[in-house]
C-alpha cells in the first residue's frame, strides 16, 4: 500500500494536496516540499491503558499553590506578566547573535537557588556552554547541561534528572527519529514543539524554547508554532547598538503591551530600568527636526525622540523613509501636514527616524512627528524642554490620548517644562509642579504655538 504523502510550505507550514511552485498562501517560491505522513493508532493511548481521564468542573480546579515564579530580571519578569508560570510554554525569538541564549542562560543563576534547570543545547557542546556561563558569571549548582538533539533522549534525560525549568536552545536543532525529515523542516519543528507541550502540561515542567527568526522577522518554521506556545516572546534591537528590547506577541498569562529594555556588555545582558533617559541620551541641542514624545508601553510611559528630515528633491517622485513608525502612518502624516498645515512637504524627501531601535505604534505620537517634519522643514527648532503628545486625525485635528495624567508626571520627573495636548482634556487635567501645559485643537494651532507658523 502506497503511503499517503502532503506537501507543506516550508516558510509558512500551509499543507496542501499537492506539489506547486508558489505557495498560495504566503506567496513564497519553490518553498513547498513533499513529506509523507506517519500513520497514527486511531486509539488514545490513554484509553488504551485504561486510565481515562475524567473532566472536571471549574470549581474543582485547585490554584492554590502559586503558580508564578522570579526569574531574577525584572524586565523579563514584566514582559512574562509578573513572573514565569509553571508548566508553561514560552517561545523566544529574534536574530541570530542578539542575545537569546544569553538571555536564558542568566536566569539560571537566580531560578538555580531553589529549582532545578536543565539546559539542553543542540547548537554548542558542554564545554562551550561552561565557557560562556563563566564568561556570564553563572555558577549553579543546580543548573544541568546537555547537548543533544533527539528528543527521545531529552525526554529520558527529563525522566532522570526531574527539572523544574527546562530551556531548549533552539527547537531547529531538535528532531524526532519518528519523523523522517531533517531538522528544522517543518514536520519536525511541530513535532519536537508538541514533544514539549505534553511535557510541559502534563508535569508541570516550566519550558523555555528558543527559535530563530527567518528573513522576513518572523519565527522560522511554520506558523502553528506560535500558536502551540503559551507566550512568544521577540528579541529586538540592531547588533551594532548595545540595548535590546524584549517585547511580547502573545501572552495567555498576562498582557502583550510590555517591553523590557536591556543592554549588551562584556557581563551580558543589564537590566535598563529607565528606559528613558537611554532612549533621549545623546539629544541634540537647539536643533531643527527633533521633538520627543511620550508613549504607553503596557503600564510603563516612555520618552521617545522622534527625527524628522525634510529635504527638496531633484526627482520627479520625492522619497520617503520611515524607521521606528509604521510607514502608512507616517505618510499619512505627512499628508495631512501638507493638506492641513499649509506647507508644501509634497515635494520633498521626507525621512522620519525614533531614535534608539524603540518602534512606536501608539497614535499618540502624531503630534511629535507632525512637529518634527514642520520643524525641519522650515528649519526651526522646537524647544529643547517641550514635549507633543496627541493623536492627528485627518482633518488635521487633535484627540484626546489615555492615560495623560501617568504621562505628565513621568514628563516632569525628567525635567521638561512644558508639554503641549490636545486641547479636549481642558479643566480634566492637574499639571505637575514646574510644567506648564499648552492645549492646541488642531496641527495648525501646535505650530503656531511652538514654531510660529
Amino acid at each position: 500500500m502506497k503511503a499517503k504523502t502532503v506537501f507543506y510550505c516550508t516558510e509558512c507550514g500551509n499543507e496542501f494536496p499537492k506539489w506547486s511552485g508558489r505557495c498560495t498562501a504566503c506567496g513564497a517560491w519553490n518553498s513547498i516540499v513533499e513529506q509523507p505522513v506517519k500513520a497514527e493508532d486511531k486509539r488514545p493511548a490513554a484509553a488504551a491503558k485504561g486510565a481515562v481521564k475524567r473532566p472536571v468542573t471549574l470549581d474543582e480546579v485547585d490554584i492554590t499553590e502559586e503558580i508564578r515564579f522570579d526569574t531574577g530580571l525584572g524586565e523579563l519578569d514584566r514582559v512574562l506578566g509578573g513572573g514565569a508560570v509553571e508548566g508553561s510554554l514560552v517561545l523566544v525569538g529574534g536574530a541570530p547573535g542578539i542575545g537569546k541564549s544569553t538571555l536564558l542562560l542568566q536566569i539560571c543563576q537566580h531560578i538555580g537557588e531553589n529549582r532545578r534547570v536543565l539546559y539542553v543545547t543542540g547548537e554548542e557542546s558542554e564545554r562551550q556552554l561552561k565557557m560562556r556561563a563563566r564568561r556570564l558569571g553563572v555558577t549553579s549548582g543546580n543548573l544541568l547541561v546537555l547537548s543533544e538533539t533527539n528528543m527521545n533522549d531529552i525526554l529520558e534525560a527529563v525522566e532522570q534528572s526531574d527539572p523544574d525549568i527546562l530551556i531548549a536552545d533552539s527547537i531547529q536543532t531538535l528532531y524526532s527519529p519518528d519523523v523522517s525529515s531533517a531538522p528544522g523542516s517543518v514536520s519536525q519543528v511541530k513535532e519536537c514543539t508538541m514533544t514539549l507541550m505534553q511535557l510541559a502540561k502534563g508535569s508541570g515542567v516550566m519550558v523555555f524554547v528558543i527559535g530563530h527568526v527567518n528573513k522576513e522577522g518572523a519565527i522560522a518554521g511554520p506558523k502553528v508554532l506560535e500558536h502551540m506556545v503559551d507566550c512568544v516572546l521577540y528579541f529586538e534591537g540592531e547588533q551594532s547598538a548595545n540595548y535590546r528590547i524584549l517585547r511580547a506577541a502573545k501572552n495567555r498569562f498576562g498582557s502583550t503591551n510590555e517591553i523590557g529594555v536591556f543592554e549588551m556588555d562584556e557581563r551580558g545582558l543589564v537590566e535598563v530600568p529607565n528606559p528613558s533617559d537611554l532612549l533621549l541620551s545623546g539629544r541634540p541641542i537647539n536643533t531643527p527636526g527633533t521633538c520627543v514624545s511620550c508613549v504607553m508601553e503596557g503600564t510603563r510611559p516612555v520618552l521617545a525622540e522622534i527625527q524628522a528630515l525634510l529635504t527638496p528633491t531633484s526627482f520627479n517622485v520625492p522619497r520617503r523613509t520611515s524607521n521606528g513608525l509604521d510607514y502608512n502612518r507616517g505618510m499619512l502624516l505627512l499628508a495631512v501636514l501638507e493638506k492641513r498645515g499649509g506647507l508644501r512637504v509634497g515635494g520633498a524627501d521626507a525621512y522620519i527616524n525614533v531614535i534608539g531601535g524603540l518602534y512606536i505604534n501608539e497614535p499618540a505620537a502624531d503630534l511629535a512627528a507632525i512637529l518634527a517634519m514642520a520643524s525641519s522643514y522650515r528649519d526651526t527648532p522646537i524647544p529643547d524642554d517641550l514635549v507633543a503628545i496627541g493623536e492627528v486625525g485627518l482633518t488635521g485635528e487633535l484627540r484626546s490620548v489615555t492615560q495623560l495624567d501617568q504621562r505628565l508626571s513621568e514628563i516632569a520627573r525628567h525635567g521638561f517644562k512644558s508639554a503641549i495636548v490636545p486641547k479636549q482634556h481642558r479643566g480634566k487635567l492637574t499639571a505637575p509642579s514646574g510644567l506648564k501645559l499648552y492645549e492646541a485643537g488642531s496641527i495648525r494651532e501646535a505650530m503656531s504655538l511652538i514654531l510660529g507658523i
